[in-house]
């Protein structure tokens, strides 16, 4: 096995924990308030609230995570049986809290639930699915829930305690700050969340209700060590590093996302000694003073550390920050003075940037369309932190613009990308695994969330796309424009034949009439016989004449079914004929199928409006004359 994919399946590891604890970082918040106000050495001590305290811890907090981590792995009810089985496991650990238990029982039941539907899947006869899906959910936590009390609780009782075990041994000879050695290289490769909240945190917490506090809760989310690096590069960088990195200070320090200081260490990897010693020195001091807080603060911001921290110990808080902050900008500023081979933030983004050669690129899949991205998604290891802040850039860029109008950008977790997102940005070191859950994707590869100039190149992209679906839509509307005029043409020609217009005819009566008008629209192939006595129905019903010399005959409702097709016919009479009453010269037979006919009736209505027009027409005109009158299109 490769370093690489070691260290994917590290982080795909390490990405997962994060997932099941970073959605239910509020209620770790919650009571970590409850616990530092109502605990006997809380602010204000409470008998009665302090009830509260404990059943979080026990049973809400493990639970939420445990059905997060079953969700995570299985939407069909995994998160269901996680919980189940988590309660055999709380069962029987008594008063131990069975965090750890959670991340493993959570995504164990999700799992073990959806290689079990998969068996069955095709073979459940129709109807009976919900029924053979619950009850084999239901058996499966069962069974899981009793394993979890004989075999699970014991084994991560037993795990916990040696781990408890292991850091009181470096805690009672000092050496606790040790673990940076390890810590700190490890967040760099986005393992922070995982640490903080796979390994500190289940300990930290059993530490904090027996004593009110933990240490542990500090190790990680000291916002010291970063901000010295970035201290050191705001005075020693050059120009560009120096206005980046104290933007990105005043974030790290008061928003608590670490993440945005990670490229820096990569651009010069001799920093990560000083984050190493920097937090080494922040916990020396921490566990000189008895500091600790009473919860896991997220973000990690100082801001975080004061809310967390319990009444006593504010001077402990306070002086592991600037102890850590000073030293790590100490060993910092030295190295980067003394350095000659560290590379600028413009060479560290370019890193993956497209180069001339075309050998690497920071935008892959750029073969699919820009002009029908819709949904663009930033992800990093938990979903929060810097990718938050490379949404909202870009999302400024983009609304600044005039793009942003139908594109939804938000941050997620990179294991919870959605299948339907059509680009997705990442850091360089995540974006292998991106392109493994969505490898339809447009993929955007950045080095530094922040600083990314790939942004540029997205804007620049959704422009082109944008003004070429122009181009072709205005191509495209000009050729449908041109198909409706052609067939509405078409339309007109066949709906009023010339041939169809009878110049002066005389007719004995208007039942007369209209028989000829069935004749001219049945030859013509607009209606079968029966329409004749739809028109003379219509009659009966009420007269079509208009009084002014104009009769338009038409059948009734029922005989629409002897219409084929819509089509007109004209006929003019000098001598004129009764149409109960009134004389009529101007006959419009009319047969309509659908609203083909509605243009030409409109003609009719707002070109033959008086007496005067019709007798025109009879006694002068032609028949392209009618034929125009009737067909043309209205301004």
């Amino acid at each position: 096995m490769t370093e690489k994919s070691i260290r994917s399946r590290v982080q795909n590891f390490g990405s997962f924990l994060s997932s099941m604890v970073m959605p239910n970082i509020a209620a770790l918040i919650a009571w970590g308030f409850m616990a530092a106000l109502f605990i006997p050495a809380g602010w204000l001590p409470n008998e009665n609230f302090n009830k509260i305290v404990d059943p979080l811890l026990r049973y809400a907090i493990p639970a939420l995570i445990a059905y997060t981590g079953g969700n995570l792995i299985n939407p069909k009810m995994g998160g269901v049986v996680g919980v189940v089985a988590l309660m055999g496991a709380i069962a029987a650990a008594g008063e131990e809290k069975m965090l750890v238990a959670a991340m493993l029982l959570g995504p164990l039941g999700g799992w073990l639930l959806k290689k079990l539907q998969d068996a069955y899947e095709g073979h459940v006869p129709e109807g009976f699915e919900m029924l053979v899906n619950n009850f084999s959910a239901g058996f499966l936590a069962l069974g899981l829930a009793l394993l979890s009390y004989v075999i699970v609780a014991p084994l991560i009782s037993g795990l916990t305690g040696l781990l408890a075990a292991g850091i009181n041994f470096l805690l009672e000879r000092s050496l606790l700050p040790l673990v940076h050695i390890f810590i700190e290289p490890a967040k760099i490769l986005f393992l922070n969340n995982a640490i903080n909240h796979g390994i500190f945190t289940p300990i930290g917490l059993e530490q904090a209700a027996d004593t009110g506090k933990s240490i542990l809760f500090m190790i990680e989310s000291n916002p010291g060590p970063g901000l010295g690096v970035l201290l050191a590069y705001s005075i020693f960088g050059n120009k560009r590093e120096k206005s980046s990195a104290a933007g990105a200070a005043i974030i790290q320090v008061f928003g608590g996302i670490h993440e945005i200081y990670f490229p820096y260490i990569l651009m010069n990897p001799k920093l990560i000694l000083a984050t190493i010693v920097g937090g080494a020195s922040g916990t020396f001091t921490l566990e000189l003073l008895n500091g600790g807080l009473v919860a896991s603060p997220s973000p990690g911001s100082f801001l975080a550390w004061l809310a967390m921290t319990p009444k006593g110990s504010y001077l402990a808080t306070i002086l592991g920050f600037l102890v850590a902050t000073v030293i790590s900008f100490a060993i910092g500023s030295v190295i980067l003075r003394t350095s000659k081979s560290s590379k600028s933030l413009d060479e560290a983004e370019g890193d993956v940037k497209a180069n001339k050669s075309g050998k690497e690129t920071a935008i892959v899949n750029e073969e699919k369309s820009f002009a029908n991205i819709s949904k663009i998604r930033f992800a990093c290891d938990a979903g929060m932190g810097s990718s938050a802040m490379g949404a909202s850039i870009l999302k400024k860029k983009l609304k600044e613009a005039g793009l942003l109008e139908g594109i939804d950008i938000t941050n997620v977790a990179i294991a919870n990308l959605p299948k339907d997102v059509d680009l997705v940005v990442t850091h360089k070191d995540l974006t292998e695994r991106a392109k493994q859950i969505v490898p339809n994707a447009i993929h955007v590869s950045v080095n530094n969330f922040m600083q990314a100039p790939e942004y540029d190149q997205v804007v620049e992209r959704l422009k082109e796309a944008k003004s070429t679906a122009k181009v072709e839509n205005k191509e495209e509307v000009k050729e449908e424009t041109q198909k409706i005029a052609d067939l509405k043409e078409e339309k007109k020609n066949t709906i009023l034949l010339k041939d169809n217009i009878i110049l002066d005819e005389t007719f004995e009566n208007k039942e007369e009439a209209i028989k000829r008008v069935q004749e001219l629209l049945e030859k013509s192939g607009y209606v079968d016989k029966g329409y004749e006595a739809g028109m003379l129905q219509r009659e009966k019903e009420a007269p079509t004449h208009f009084g002014i010399g104009l009769a338009i005959p038409h059948g009734t409702n029922e005989t629409k079914k002897e219409i084929k097709k819509s089509g007109l016919v004209v006929i003019t009479s000098k001598n004129g004929v009764d149409w109960d009453g009134e004389l009529v010269k101007l006959i419009v037979g009319i047969a309509g199928k659908g609203d083909d006919h509605i243009g030409i009736l409109a003609n009719v209505a707002n070109n033959i409006n008086t007496e005067e027009i019709v007798n025109s027409l009879v006694e002068n005109s032609n028949k392209d004359e009618i034929y125009e009158i009737l067909t043309r299109e209205e301004e």
